[in-house]
């Protein structure tokens, strides 16, 4: 049973990171090893995702 839940969760964590809905957790991850030090604070949630789609979005310079 152990293995099951332990193959379900690799799994989810799979499905998250391919998705990108642990982005942020990831950006966090990253910031504290990288950035911490300089003393500014990381974006939050909301800031980070809507960075984010415009990162992905505003550079497509074509109809379809």
């Amino acid at each position: 049973m152990n293995y099951l839940k332990k193959n379900i969760n690799r799994g989810w964590e799979l499905l998250r990171t391919i998705s990108g809905d642990d982005a942020y957790e990831r950006y966090l991850e990253h910031w504290h090893t990288y950035h911490a030090k300089n003393g500014d604070k990381p974006l939050d949630c909301k800031t980070f995702f809507q960075m984010e789609q415009d990162r992905k979005w505003n550079g497509i310079k074509r109809c379809c």
